[in-house]
């Protein structure tokens, strides 16, 4: 047995050089532990936005809160201090940091940039603690290889190479201690520290999606859940490799448009997922790829969205850039990190595929009535409420009537999409949660316009769904 790390290997999650030398940082696994780190983050940034506003007040300046609190030193205090809890803490740091600089000023948004990447691994006694209690304290004698310093380490888990005794090559997904009992007060904590920063309305009574979010939490840190997930996820794909990514027949010796990892069963637990070590770069690989690559590489990835929604009617919800490898040499997607899929009720399924359609031909008439089947908007909103919806909904879809390549690279969608989002709560006074799977189906959506524009990537969208709007 032996705890050295083969910088050359690849990895699920990583392609990165060599961890070991970074320093570890134990995992706060007790309640009290961890709401007494946030309380002291909260503290801290009390304390400077007290040194700021007093240095601006001696300026003559009236400083706004939001201006104060929102500093690039807190947002550093902030993303450092998640990225050492791990756990929902993270999590939830992790959705805010997802903005690509359209939103949030490009400081802050590399700043929070500081969460999409690995957080800081824990000790090798406290990880040695977790797998004597999973597999028992005579696991080193049933594998070949592990390698003790980790080749990720992400909010709800870190990943590390193992060789099995006849050979196998193993990822291994092991959780951090106590991630699964703070969820509840993290997420509490979290939003309390989110709402501080004017970055969610005071006046938007955002329970119902805490309590979503624990939910959903609570399921990715159920390793014996994700398990499950991947491999249906893998059972589905494996059924659709007969057809192409755009829908057209093709051998059925034809490899598959993806890779995602086989699960290692003997060895997966509630709090350790083992699965095939798959070999991938991560997704800024693909920025010097020839153009082609790029736009067939994101094709692929829309093109699976619409599949999962219409066709699988399961959704790996998280886009989280972290979950997609790109392998050069045969030019496929490695899927990965399966913990936040989620299934499509067939309602919610049946509403989107009219909205599609509806988009695809500007029927505002139509795209009505799906969002009201679909929930986005009740009878109850006034005419002018729906109908801002119905056009933003409209003008978000506007990939789908062009014909030809839509160019996401010099697309400024977001941002007018931002723009009138916020018009429609200040303007037409529209507050409304619609249904989880919603939320989650939009979250997917635009993490792959984010990606679709980060790679300056063309895609032509009707192509890309044409089996669903017939």
């Amino acid at each position: 047995m032996t705890d050295k790390f083969n910088a050359n290997a690849s990895h699920p999650n990583t392609t990165q050089e060599d961890k070991a030398a970074r320093p570890t940082k134990a995992v706060p696994s007790s309640r009290l532990g961890r709401v007494s780190r946030l309380g002291f983050l909260a503290t801290k940034v009390a304390g400077n936005v007290v040194a700021k506003g007093a240095e601006q007040w001696l300026k003559g300046e009236k400083p706004a809160l939001s201006s104060l609190l929102l500093t690039p030193k807190n947002i550093a205090n902030i993303a450092d201090e998640l990225a050492s809890m791990r756990g929902a803490a993270m999590k939830l740091g992790q959705l805010i940091s997802m903005d690509t600089g359209d939103f949030l000023p490009p400081e802050l948004a590399n700043l929070l940039a500081r969460l999409r990447d690995d957080a800081d691994p824990m000790p090798k006694s406290q990880l040695v603690e977790v797998l004597n209690e999973a597999w028992g304290n005579d696991w080193q004698d049933k594998l070949l290889y592990f390698s003790f310093a980790p080749v990720a380490a992400a909010s709800i888990g870190q990943v590390h190479k193992a060789i099995t005794l006849d050979g196998v090559t193993l990822a291994i997904k092991v959780q951090y201690p106590g991630v699964k009992k703070s969820i509840d007060s993290d997420v509490d904590n979290v939003a309390t520290l989110i709402k501080l920063t004017g970055l969610v309305p005071s006046s938007l009574d955002i329970q119902p999606l805490l309590e979503q979010a624990k939910q959903q939490l609570h399921q990715e840190a159920d390793y014996s859940r994700e398990a499950n997930m991947l491999t249906r996820y893998r059972s589905a794909l494996s059924h659709a490799d007969s057809e192409n990514v755009l829908g057209d027949e093709a051998s059925s010796e034809a490899p598959s448009r993806f890779i995602v990892p086989q699960v290692y069963e003997s060895l997966t637990t509630n709090t350790v997922l083992a699965m095939d070590f798959v070999k991938g770069e991560a997704t800024d690989v693909l920025l010097s790829q020839p153009q082609e690559v790029r736009d067939q590489a994101m094709t692929q990835l829309m093109a699976l969205f619409f599949q999962e929604i219409f066709e699988f009617k399961l959704l790996q919800s998280d886009p989280n850039l972290a979950n997609y490898l790109f392998d050069t040499q045969t030019q496929r997607w490695v899927l990965l990190d399966f913990g936040a899929t989620r299934d499509i009720p067939d309602n919610i399924a049946q509403g989107y595929q009219q909205l599609l359609k509806s988009a695809a031909l500007n029927n505002a008439d139509m795209m009505r009535e799906a969002a009201l089947d679909i929930g986005l908007i009740h009878a109850t909103h006034c005419q002018q409420q729906q109908e801002a919806v119905v056009n933003i909904g409209l003008e978000a879809c506007e990939a789908i009537r062009v014909s030809g390549a839509y160019d996401f690279g010099k697309s400024d969608l977001i941002a007018r999409l931002h723009d009138k989002g916020m018009a429609l709560t200040n303007e037409h006074d529209f507050w409304h949660t619609p249904p989880i799977d919603a939320l989650f189906i939009h979250r997917k959506l635009g993490g792959l316009y984010l990606l679709a524009k980060r790679l300056g990537a063309r895609v032509n969208m009707q192509d890309a769904a044409a089996k669903w709007m017939v």
